[in-house]
């Protein structure tokens, strides 16, 4: 970058050199985060959902810091407002010629963004934590009858070359094996024991101020069970490939009373705040199932909610928000 920048990162945005960390200079430039109440309360969260942001984000910070960045960091402890607060303190704390911000995920605080006024011009740039951007997605919908995900879907495994034989072939010779996935609970498999994260100083600061100030959202957080970093969303998803997929496809749309999760990942958490990377994900889960760890319909159910749902609903939402 040749300009001095403020560079405001989401609590949802973690992840490095994209976005608009993609070319951050650790000498140059100044990192904003900032834990708000707008953002913290304007619908009643699940307490789960705050302690994981909120411990995801100071982890985040630290690991900033380790790589040379300054970052200024406002707590929640420290009582401000909006994102827009943060900002003009900042501003008034340090010398740039711009704020640089990735484009948050609704459309909701897209439009406040807009509104804002500072000193400096803010410049948002297109979340390229997404697979799809806006313009990939205008470009397929445009002059469709109908926008169906698995054409999409098709599209996007092309495109990135997931499960396709040497020819360009889906493997298998399907595209598209929900057929296979529909097997009700019959109690005759064994569940495996997943062992949650150990939460370190930072986790339990968190814990003990959500407690606090956010008695009435519900979220039992005795039974918290999230990573916050990176590494820790990784060894979840890992987990999962060795434990998880042989049986994802087959009971991905059964219930269990002894179980609120059976064999799914639980790793969507970390897709929607950047710790995980949506093709890293996909292509390890395709190098399951080539190496003989799942069957075809397991990978091909799990690739399709990330690399067909997720990337489709999200593209619909931006081509028709804020109406749709």
């Amino acid at each position: 970058m040749d300009k001095k920048s403020l560079i405001l990162v989401l609590g949802d945005q973690l992840t490095f050199d994209k976005g608009a960390l993609r070319g951050a200079d650790p000498a140059l430039d100044i990192i904003l985060m900032a834990e708000v109440a707008a953002e913290a309360r304007y619908v009643r969260h699940n307490r789960h959902k705050l302690v994981f942001i909120f411990s995801a984000m100071r982890h985040f910070r630290d690991e900033l810091r380790k790589r040379g960045f300054t970052v200024c960091y406002f707590a929640y402890e420290l009582g401000l407002n909006a994102l827009s607060d943060a900002v003009e303190q900042a501003l008034r704390q340090h010398s740039v010629s711009r704020v640089r911000c990735c484009e948050p995920g609704e459309h909701r605080l897209l439009a406040e963004m807009e509104q804002w006024a500072f000193p400096v011009p803010l410049e948002l740039v297109e979340d390229d934590r997404f697979l799809a951007s806006h313009a990939d997605f205008q470009h397929w919908a445009h002059g469709r009858k109908q926008l169906r995900m698995e054409y999409f879907y098709r599209d996007m495994r092309r495109r990135f070359g997931l499960l396709l034989d040497l020819t360009g072939k889906p493997e298998g010779g399907k595209w598209n094996y929900d057929a296979q996935n529909r097997s009700g609970w019959r109690e005759q498999e064994t569940i495996p024991q997943r062992h949650p994260p150990a939460h370190d100083r930072i986790t339990r600061e968190v814990m003990a101020l959500v407690r606090a100030e956010f008695v009435s959202n519900p979220g039992d957080l005795d039974r918290f069970y999230l990573g916050v970093t990176a590494d820790q969303a990784q060894e979840q998803l890992t987990w999962f490939l060795r434990h998880g997929l042989g049986r994802f496809g087959m009971y991905q749309d059964a219930l269990a009373e002894e179980s609120p999760w059976l064999f799914h990942s639980l790793i969507s958490m970390y897709l929607n705040v950047g710790l995980l990377d949506p093709l890293a994900v996909c292509q390890q889960v395709e190098k399951a199932w080539r190496e003989g760890h799942c069957e075809l319909s397991a990978a091909e159910g799990f690739i399709r909610q990330v690399l067909g749902w997720r990337e489709y609903v999200r593209g619909l939402y931006w081509l028709t928000a804020p109406e749709y």
